[in-house]
């Protein structure tokens, strides 16, 4: 089982980078690189406990489809998502969220298992986790981006 860790700071209240991190509009936007749209289950707004997504982008030159259902979920410190259909033998993300000295820090908990066996090993030691921890780094980022802007009163 491969696991990438990552912790951003982002100077914004918890409940904004909470909701940005599970905002279905805001995902398709920070991830237009890679075309991703969400074509099945919650398709806009705010995904919640118990609800799918079904997303559609282009990963390595090709389009890929990949479910995932919110499993676990505690406004605004925690959420969970696990694939149910797709490219893995196993695919887990788990969001944290801590606020401190006005200060959000988001922690990202990447889990996967890859299919293929040392064929699929191999391209996760050389091709797929590097991907996957850019496509995190690149979507907190622009959460923190969004998040730290000035709100419009």
């Amino acid at each position: 089982m491969t696991t990438i860790q990552l912790k951003t700071e982002i100077k914004a209240p918890i409940e904004r980078v909470f909701d940005l991190s599970r905002s279905i509009d805001f995902h398709i936007q920070s991830a237009s690189e890679t075309k991703e749209l969400a074509i099945a289950g919650r398709t806009s707004g705010l995904i919640s406990h118990g609800e799918t997504v079904t997303w559609r982008g282009r990963h390595f030159g090709v389009f890929l489809k990949h479910t995932s259902k919110i499993v676990n979920f505690e406004r605004p410190t925690q959420f969970t998502d696990v694939m149910i259909k797709g490219h893995f033998i196993y695919f887990g993300h788990q969001h944290f969220f801590e606020y401190k000295d006005e200060k959000t820090t988001m922690i990202d908990v990447l889990k996967y298992r890859t299919p293929y066996g040392i064929f699929g090993r191999l391209f996760d030691n050389y091709f797929l986790k590097k991907h996957l921890t850019q496509f995190l780094e690149k979507r907190n980022k622009a959460i923190k981006t969004e998040a730290e802007k000035p709100s419009v009163s």
